[in-house]
């Protein structure tokens, strides 16, 4: 039913490229080469970029710099309503991590807080960890709500982001099991400064999961 939607949807407003605004793929084949241009690079981050990585987290991986038309796909997906892009997006972040990443037995998006997921409609990390998931033949578990709303992380200063999402997230009861003993594998968008992953392995590390790792789509310089 839900391809059959999406046809229909594709047939009356075809997709258009945000990169370049290309017709006819969500991503055109030029503008998804970003995506695709780290696959063969050796885990971790390269030359120029901080290596330390966030506490909590044992490893950290992602497609490509938050610039150009990734990020003009992420910004799409996320302020625009566009979730078409999601597919091509996470299936980049799968590529990415089966290419490179420690392995993982459960993936869990970095969850907005409710009050925004009713303004957007959705939840971008939930929509990319499904493509994701669908890729790498893992379960998504949604073993993360914001506790507390905060603000924009892309409005804050370094120094001000991870006093920001501090205390944010937490474990429902009912999410526990799916993760105790397991290595979880974090799910977003876009990583900064890692202070967001880094709130979220702290919880779920506290809740029972063995191993903590971090994929996202975009690392932002």
């Amino acid at each position: 039913m839900l391809c059959a939607v999406r046809s229909v949807l594709d047939l009356l407003l075809p997709p258009r490229c945000p990169g370049c605004g290309r017709e006819g793929a969500p991503i055109c084949p030029v503008c998804r080469q970003p995506l695709e241009r780290r696959l063969d690079e050796p885990p971790g981050a390269p030359l120029g970029l901080p290596v330390e990585l966030p506490e909590g987290l044992a490893q950290l991986e992602w497609c490509a710099a938050f610039s150009g038309p990734v990020r003009a796909a992420l910004l799409a997906l996320k302020y625009d309503g566009d979730r078409r892009l999601a597919e091509p997006l996470g299936r980049a972040a799968a590529a990415r991590w089966r290419r490179a990443g420690l392995g993982g037995e459960v993936l869990v998006p970095v969850p907005v807080h409710a009050a925004r997921r009713r303004e957007r409609g959705y939840d971008q990390a939930e929509l990319l960890a499904a493509a994701a998931g669908r890729e790498l033949g893992l379960p998504v578990v949604p073993a993360l709500r914001r506790a507390e709303a905060t603000a924009a992380q892309y409005r804050l200063g370094r120094a001000g982001r991870a006093a920001n999402v501090g205390h944010a997230f937490a474990c429902p009861p009912e999410h526990r099991a799916a993760i105790r003993g397991r290595h979880v594998v974090l799910i977003d968008d876009i990583v900064t400064t890692g202070a967001t992953l880094s709130a979220c392995a702290a919880t779920l590390l506290a809740s029972g999961a063995r191993l903590v790792s971090g994929l996202a789509v975009a690392r932002e310089r």
